[in-house]
């Protein structure tokens, strides 16, 4: 009995589907437990376990709440247990808030009783160095196999503003108002001031994750349980590393179709030690995989609130038109200017004058509201001298109601909600309908922009994984295990090795012979036919025609001679290229290669020194699709020079376009390869074709493995 078992598209879609569905209710325990123990109660104010206790107490949580401390009977006012296998009902989260040598007694108690989720609030473990990393490694070895998910170490904890839980398992004294905004961090000191900022804008939180140490639930389970979270509709990210890059690229493509993911990474001075695997990464990659996979970059925390305020608050522009409104011409002009600056389309602002009333305010904020040719309205207001600003809040609010267009505003130069501009819930906290405030209106118009970039990428088809066609990927497989059985250790493939391997993707390098004297570079020459290039071999030579390694256009057997000497005398080197000449194009770079953080990236750019010194490239993660092979070749800076700059005739895009595709199949299906570089491709308006191409094999690069989660 034979049947396939390669993966197929329906296998990953249903094995993505059930990891979704798993992970997202492995979180849901952490975040929506219905009993809670403290272990390390203490009855020391000073103690971190106390703080805990405090904070979980005070935020009326609506389950019990079991203190764990062996040397008292009770705990402020609630009665104590010596143990978790002591408590006599079930316990759905474990908070622990012990040293980090007494945390294996901890984890030994907490998998007897089956708690689903252990928060460890205690710092000690692998941000000291290799033994707490190693005490880090068999804690969550130990939780994975009993199937319970682990928070931390070293985090600050987890909140769920929803009054059917009201927790608050931090250590932050006070957390923001019920809301529609899910947040995620990793530094514990940093998310204090997170959550003191949210409160001050009065930006609403569903739920809060501190996850420091990051041993097991990241940034990506997040992400799978805000997916089917009703209660949230906008995601923040605070990324100081990624855990599983590519993995985080699926999940947040698909995610960010429904509810906008708004990042920020940080840069690499701020990054701890326990955090630093995969964050020493270049920026411009950080920017790429954001924007394939739709998440909004931001560069601050001011941005990333800026943004939140704006989507968790007003619908998405449909399209850049922007109007202004004010009562101040100095604003106004400030805010058009900035919104042209930032890609909006604004025109003359509208000034209603520092003598207009609330009615006529409000009437040219309807009015342009209402105009066909907008999109989204800011609104400047600078209050007149003793003039009550309630009435102007009330009339621009009524204005604005109902409306399916953005609106922003710059009142009283506060930042957030203001109060009086908050349309109320139930529970009286602002809610969607809201008009948001901000400090300046540059301010104003770079969240508006970001929103208006996200819509534009929502808005795009989504384009499926399609193959290139004449692929024999078998055969490519059976060559590079054959070539890898002679060598454990990989290494680069020879000239013809890589050209076998890429024509089984129909990626043809153009025909070339190797030769050692004279007379095998005429016969060569004399085979592929004239004119040929000649090219040195070296790897100073290599791609470097302004070291001469290259002569082009040898029309016949005398210039092939004076080349091959020239070359061999210059080089040092008899092993040499004879090359049939390619249609004359622009010299293109294509290459695959692995990162620490992301796996296998593939980076495009145009062939020269100048663009290696400025470091021109454009980049994604494998695999590609269509459109983003297509964004790829036209990201670099000096990417028009393909569409036809100053009346020069536009190459083959498409051309370029499937050659970035078969390559990204090539490196995706064959886990052995580590390394492709195709320099020069010459891109013309006949097609584009690769002179010369290096591929290095070798094993996959190994992380350290946790064993697989059992998960609940």
């Amino acid at each position: 009995l034979e049947f396939a078992i390669d993966p197929s598209e329906a296998l990953l879609s249903v094995r993505n589907s059930r990891e979704r569905a798993a992970e997202a209710r492995s979180v849901r325990n952490v975040l929506s437990p219905r009993s809670v123990a403290v272990i390390g109660a203490s009855t020391d104010s000073s103690k971190v376990g106390n703080a805990v206790l405090a904070n979980l107490l005070a935020g009326n949580f609506t389950g019990p709440v079991y203190p764990v401390n062996a040397d008292h009977r009770s705990v402020r006012g609630v009665r104590a247990y010596a143990t978790v296998h002591d408590i006599p009902d079930p316990v759905d989260l474990a908070i622990a808030a012990v040293p980090a040598d007494a945390i294996d007694a901890v984890l030994d108690d907490c998998l007897d009783k089956g708690v689903k989720a252990l928060l460890v609030v205690s710092g000690g473990f692998g941000e000291t160095g290799p033994a707490g990393q190693e005490s880090e490694r068999r804690l969550v070895l130990a939780a994975r196999a009993h199937g319970m998910r682990l928070i931390g170490p070293n985090a600050l904890g987890v909140a769920n503003t929803d009054p059917e839980f009201g927790l608050n398992a931090t250590l932050a004294p006070h957390l923001p108002t019920p809301g529609n905004v899910g947040f995620f961090c990793q530094s514990g000191a940093l998310g204090i001031a997170i959550l003191d900022e949210a409160a001050n804008r009065r930006l609403g939180l569903s739920t809060f994750v501190s996850a420091g140490n990051r041993a097991d639930v990241s940034g990506n389970d997040l992400l799978q349980y805000w997916d089917s979270d009703p209660a949230t509709e906008v995601i923040l990210l605070y990324l100081e590393s990624f855990g599983n890059p590519r993995k985080f690229t699926r999940i947040a493509r698909r995610v960010a179709r429904s509810k906008p993911i708004i990042a920020v990474k940080s840069g690499r001075g701020a990054v701890p030690p326990a955090h630093a695997i995969g964050a020493d990464i270049d920026d411009s990659i950080v920017r790429a995989l954001f924007a394939q996979a739709g998440v909004i970059q931001v560069d601050t925390i001011s941005e990333l609130f800026d943004c939140a305020v704006l989507f968790g608050n007003q619908p998405l522009p449909v399209g850049p038109r922007v109007a202004v409104v004010g009562n101040s011409t100095a604003l106004g002009v400030l805010a058009v200017d900035a919104a042209r600056a930032k890609g909006l389309h604004a025109s003359s602002p509208i000034d209603v004058g520092p003598q207009a009333g609330p009615e006529d305010f409000a009437a040219a904020v309807s009015s342009a509201l209402a105009a066909s040719d907008i999109d989204a309205v800011i609104v400047v207001f600078v209050p007149p001298v003793a003039v009550e600003v309630e009435p102007f809040a009330t009339a621009l609010g009524n204005a604005v109601r109902g409306s399916d267009k953005p609106v922003l505003s710059t009142f009283l130069a506060t930042e957030g909600i203001p109060d009086v501009l908050a349309v109320r819930g139930p529970g009286g906290y602002p809610i969607r309908g809201s008009v948001p405030s901000y400090s300046s209106p540059e301010r104003a118009v770079a969240a508006l922009a970001a929103a208006w970039r996200y819509s534009a990428w929502r808005s795009r088809p989504v384009s499926n994984l399609v193959r290139p066609k004449s692929i024999d990927s078998e055969r490519a497989k059976q060559l590079v295990e054959g070539w890898r059985s002679a060598g454990s250790h990989g290494r680069w493939l020879s000239d013809f090795e890589t050209a076998e391997l890429l024509g089984c993707y129909g990626l043809d390098v153009v025909a070339f012979r190797t030769v050692t004297d004279e007379d095998e570079a005429v016969a060569a020459a004399d085979e592929l036919g004239y004119p040929v290039a000649v090219k040195a071999t070296g790897e100073r030579w290599r791609h470097r025609p302004d070291h001469g390694g290259v002569r082009l256009d040898m029309a016949d057997a005398s210039a092939v001679r004076v080349a091959y000497r020239n070359l061999a005398a210059d080089s040092g080197e008899p092993l040499l290229h004879v090359q049939r000449m390619a249609v004359k194009g622009i010299g293109c770079v294509v290459r695959v290669q692995d990162d620490p953080s992301f796996g296998s990236l593939i980076s495009f750019g145009l062939a020269g020194v100048i663009s290696d010194l400025l470091g021109d490239r454009a980049y994604r993660v494998l695999p590609l699709t269509e459109d983003e092979a297509a964004q790829l070749i036209d990201a670099p800076k000096a990417a028009p020079l393909l569409s036809g700059y100053r009346n020069a005739v536009p190459v083959n895009k498409n051309a370029l376009i499937d050659l970035v595709q078969r390559i990204s199949a090539l490196a995706e299906d064959i886990a052995d390869i580590r390394e492709i570089s195709c320099e020069p491709v010459l891109a013309s308006a006949d097609g584009a074709q690769i002179t010369d191409a290096r591929v290095r094999i070798g094993p996959e690069p190994t992380k350290a493995d946790l064993g697989p989660r059992r998960l609940r």
